[in-house]
């Protein structure tokens, strides 16, 4: 394959992604918007978080002033001056799906085109948080029927490895981002790390990686913080959990080296981070520091989204 298609795929998938994890990051916001602004007599601002958590907060503060609902909504889901806004996404999303037109099915062509045609319908109107759960839905299920059809029916060969590649990367970023955000933000600074965090605001939080109902399967216990970060980092049947990231990725990179015949830097650092989570377990973590660890673990992602680029897509 041509390091150019490949890069196509790649991206293709992480702006797929990267939409709905944007629109996951607006539902939490939305959803703790609409308790209780203070928690123990600590005010927060949810909607500044969701910017923090999407990795935007500086960009629109260059373009708006206080972070309204409004304004946080324009930005994350329309805004031009932002490249990751949703509009954007699947803006680039569709102009490399219609550079490899070859290598996607009709199916996720049509995902992709339909998508992107509902977007822009919504954007010829403004929308108000009463019709943000509307909006949000929309993109959340345009991302499905994409990553559905990619499941269902691609060739298993070197485009649907790459493809995987860019979905996941992404996905582990998103899903370090969201927890190590939010556990600061709801955590009172002079409260305990693992006390008394209020049991809806976690709710919300595993609502927003689709983990509710898996926690509740798992654990069978009501809400613990260090159980949250646990299922979301170390539990391999979590999809979205950082392990079972991993394992996806270490396993798609080495479908890669068996079919070019060759290893290099992507799949040692896949493996050594997938090895790393293998053998961690969630109470070594909370006394390194779950932030620090978290940072760690978004650095080596990003170190590996370098490698794969400068290995294969270059």
């Amino acid at each position: 394959m041509l390091s150019r298609d490949a890069d196509s795929l790649f991206w293709l998938s992480r702006y797929v992604e990267r939409a709905e994890n944007t629109a996951r990051i607006l539902d939490v916001a939305y959803r703790m918007a609409s308790m209780p602004i203070s928690y123990n007599g600590v005010e927060t601002n949810e909607w500044e978080s969701a910017l923090i958590t999407a990795g935007g907060i500086d960009q629109f503060r260059a373009v708006h002033g206080e972070a309204t609902p409004e304004n946080v909504i324009e930005f994350l889901a329309f805004s031009e001056a932002n490249p990751s806004s949703i509009q954007c996404c699947f803006d680039t999303a569709r102009q490399n799906a219609r550079s490899v037109r070859s290598a996607l099915t009709s199916e996720m062509w049509e995902a992709i085109n339909s998508a992107w045609l509902d977007l822009r319908r919504y954007k010829a109107r403004s929308i108000n948080v009463e019709d943000l759960p509307r909006f949000l839905n929309l993109v959340k299920e345009a991302s499905l029927r994409y990553d559905g059809s990619a499941m269902r029916t691609m060739l298993r060969n070197d485009a649907y490895w790459f493809s995987r590649l860019g979905l996941y990367i992404e996905r582990a970023d998103n899903t370090a981002r969201v927890l190590d955000v939010k556990y600061h933000v709801l955590l009172p600074q002079d409260a305990a790390v693992g006390g008394g965090i209020d049991y809806y605001q976690w709710a919300a939080i595993l609502r927003s990686v689709s983990a509710l109902v898996s926690y509740q399967w798992v654990y069978h216990q009501n809400l613990r913080p260090w159980l949250v970060a646990d299922l979301l980092i170390l539990r391999e049947e979590m999809p979205r959990s950082l392990a079972a990231c991993y394992a996806a990725l270490s396993r798609h990179l080495d479908d890669i080296s068996h079919r070019y015949g060759t290893s290099g830097s992507a799949q040692r650092q896949a493996r050594a981070t997938h090895a790393r989570l293998a053998n961690q377990n969630i109470e070594d973590i909370f006394q390194h520091g779950l932030h620090e660890f978290l940072q760690e673990f978004l650095a080596e992602n990003n170190r590996l989204g370098h490698a794969i680029t400068n290995q294969y897509l270059c």
